[in-house]
């Protein structure tokens, strides 16, 4: 059987609706491209996940840069290293690093760096919302996030579980609109 001559796929990820894909990786010719518009803290990425599924042996990820790969260090680290251990390389467009898993320990380096002030730069953006948040909070303007139920409807969320003798909570949380755990959480507050 003739060996998979490796193809050029690319991953493409925005971080909103209305951003635009077709400049991260303009003019180059890929296979098939899995793009997906959610946020690089977003956990759930299907088109990562189809492109990882569909990648094979001598293949290589072709990827704008390297926070629109990973959603932290850890997880840029992991999915390369994964992806090499299967014969895949990685290409970051905008850095101009490839990862075949043959890298010099000069490459190794450069990607541990790399990754590392990509997450410095996203804990330095938090600390900054948490603070502008605290301001926001002294002056009155922060009121915090919207309560998923209103007084009304928690204290019926209440009497609806002492009917049902707390079974099928799960029904209950789905008629109100919320989570389990945040119907957990008004029951305690209950409590």
């Amino acid at each position: 059987m003739p060996k998979h001559k490796g193809q050029l796929v690319g991953y493409v990820r925005v971080s909103t609706l209305d951003q635009h894909t077709e400049r991260q990786l303009e003019g180059m010719k890929l296979v098939k491209i899995f793009t997906d518009k959610a946020s690089g803290k977003d956990t759930k990425r299907p088109q990562l996940q189809a492109a990882l599924e569909y990648l094979r042996e001598s293949d290589t990820l072709i990827v704008h840069s390297m926070d629109r790969l990973g959603r932290n260090m850890l997880d840029l680290l992991q999915t390369i290293k994964t992806l090499n251990d299967r014969g895949v390389a990685v290409q970051f467009i905008k850095e101009h690093l490839t990862f075949s898993g043959v890298d010099s320990p000069m490459s190794k380096l450069q990607l541990g760096i790399l990754a590392a002030v990509a997450e410095f730069e996203r804990s330095l953006i938090r600390e900054r919302q948490r603070e502008g948040i605290a301001i926001a909070k002294k002056k009155g303007v922060y009121k915090g996030r919207k309560k998923a139920l209103s007084v009304e409807q928690a204290k019926a969320l209440v009497a609806k579980d002492k009917a049902n003798r707390g079974k099928d909570r799960a029904a209950l949380a789905r008629e109100l609109g919320v989570s389990r755990q945040t119907l957990y959480q008004y029951l305690r507050q209950a409590a």
